[in-house]
């Protein structure tokens, strides 16, 4: 790394300055990017910048040096804080220790005390840095991470949440070695066989796992992991007529465990799938299967195939499908969500439903567009034109375009109506705000943790909008607010400077004067002399 960024935060531009000047900074290995007069600007700033290093005063207007650092630790939790003071006050540096500053020190800064705050400053980073690059660290942890991150997988292909095209990149990224002709899923339960028998259900799992694995290549290659108080095994066949071998494997290991753990021991069997991407189809099959037990005898596989025979083709809806398809309407683009949209249609083409099934997947979908809908408190008259006859109108449908027509117009329906309410009340957010600022600009207290706290936001998203929307921050609107103010009355009264800048917010009235010459170039009083001259 080249040099470590810094920040200084002090609302005496001398101080920043001077600081700016003391030290060499390339030399020591640092580089100031960023300076703010106060800590509501150095949180905007910070999260511009990312300093490594802040350098903050802790007396400041609007948030002090104490009350910034423990916001920016939040946002920033790998910030080193300098704290610097003209106050050697114990509690001031008690809280800077609780807070985990590097360093406190107090003013007058001594230019070779603050070299050598930065050299060991420099070699802490330093040594964090280079722990964080230990790439033969990250690869142990990574190795040791492999087995977790395997059953993660498996899971996954199991619930269906694994994008088909990324699960062969899963696989050789994890040298996961699960590739086999055919699969099957079984799925085991162990339960105590009286009530008085109390058993924690995840101490039953674990043990029944550890008998599973025993049995590990005796009759089929399998893979095992335990999944909310079941053990899943996995069959990895190399023929469909292996399935009659996998269900009587499972039957035994159901015999054996409720013989040696003292309990019922029930499974369900899937039918048999050639990819993985259609494992879930097995599972679902399985827990199907599972269900059965409850009119079947205990200890005992139970198949999908015995129990029910006719196959038909199992679809369900994807979950993550429809989340995306959420998302997409409420805050992506239109491209996105006519892929979204495209590959919804693609999954029901694919599968094979009957179209009584398809009609009420799409219905399903249109359920979960309208509560989308009710939940933005959109008009009558919008909710009217989203509202539909959709049984009526799917079963017009005669090709997969048609499907996906339908469905777009509709979203993009919503997703128009929902920028507008999201424009309309994010305007009224801003209007509400500056309202506030308007009837409270002389309270000093004023700050946007008051304005957030009076509209019910965060500080963030506030911050955010509201920049977006007048094209300046909070502090420099609240600035131009008093300054206009201060000259309202500079013109219009003879109160003294001091008594003008309580009047419009400002407690210091050395600070007022600081800022009023920041702004319009001269002070206070000259300004005022100024215009009784011109008239």
């Amino acid at each position: 790394m080249d040099y470590y960024k810094v920040m200084l935060v002090d609302d005496e531009e001398e101080v920043r300055e001077a600081i700016k000047r003391r030290l060499n900074w390339e030399e020591l290995g640092f580089k100031v990017v960023a300076s703010a007069e106060n800590g509501e600007e150095a949180l905007e700033k910070a999260e511009k910048y990312l300093p490594d290093v802040v350098m903050s005063d802790i007396h400041m207007p609007f948030m002090d040096g104490l009350t910034f650092c423990r916001y920016l630790k939040k946002q920033l939790p790998g910030t080193k804080f300098i704290i610097f003071s003209g106050y050697d006050e114990f509690e001031y540096a008690k809280e800077a220790i609780r807070l985990e500053a590097e360093e406190y020190i107090l003013k007058p800064i001594d230019a070779e005390e603050l070299k050598s705050v930065f050299s060991r400053l420099k070699k802490r980073l330093d040594e964090e840095y280079d722990r964080r690059r230990n790439i033969e660290s990250l690869e142990n942890y990574y190795r040791e991470s492999l087995p977790i991150l395997k059953e993660q997988l498996l899971i996954g292909l199991l619930e269906g949440r694994i994008n088909a095209g990324a699960i062969g990149h899963y696989i050789n990224e994890y040298n996961f070695d699960i590739k086999a002709p055919f699969y099957c899923v079984g799925i085991l339960e162990a339960t105590a066989i009286s009530e008085n028998d109390r058993v924690n259900p995840q101490l039953l799992a674990i043990s029944l796992k550890q008998i599973v694995d025993e049995q590990a290549g005796k009759d089929v290659e399998y893979r095992s992991l335990n999944y909310l108080g079941s053990v899943i095994v996995l069959g990895m066949l190399k023929s469909t007529k292996e399935h009659q071998v996998f269900t009587s494997f499972i039957d035994s290991l159901c015999k054996l465990s409720s013989k040696i753990m003292g309990v019922d021991v029930s499974a369900g069997i899937g039918r048999t799938v050639g990819m993985l991407k259609d494992l879930s189809r097995s599972f679902a099959e399985a827990k199907d299967a599972l269900s059965y037990r409850m009119i079947l005898e205990d200890n005992q596989a139970i198949s999908i195939q015995d129990v029910e025979p006719g196959f038909t083709n199992y679809f369900a809806l994807n979950d993550d499908q429809i989340n995306n398809l959420i998302r997409e309407i409420k805050i992506g683009t239109k491209e996105k969500l006519s892929e979204v949209i495209d590959s919804i249609v693609r999954n029901f083409v694919n599968s094979s439903i009957t179209i009584y099934q398809l009609q009420l997947y799409f219905m399903e979908i249109y359920v979960e567009i309208m509560r989308l809908a009710r939940s933005y408190e959109l008009s009558v008259e919008q909710i009217g034109n989203l509202e539909r006859d959709v049984y009526s109108e799917i079963k017009k449908f005669t090709t997969p375009e048609q499907m996906k027509e339908w469905l777009v117009e509709i979203s993009l329906l919503l997703r128009s109506y929902i920028r507008k309410e999201r424009q309309d009340s994010t305007r009224l957010l801003v209007e509400k705000a500056k309202e506030y600022i308007k009837e409270r600009y002389a309270d000093s207290d004023l700050s946007v943790d008051t304005v957030c706290s009076f509209l019910g936001v965060s500080s963030t998203y506030f911050s955010s909008i509201f920049k977006k929307d007048t094209g300046i921050s909070f502090v420099t609107y609240i600035t131009g607010i008093r300054m206009e103010q201060a000259v309202h009355l500079l013109e219009s009264t003879s109160e003294k400077s001091y008594i003008i800048a309580g009047m419009v917010g400002y407690e210091d009235p050395n600070y007022f004067s600081y800022v009023f010459k920041r702004v319009y170039g001269i002070s206070p009083s000259k300004y005022r002399s100024k215009q009784e001259n011109t008239i």
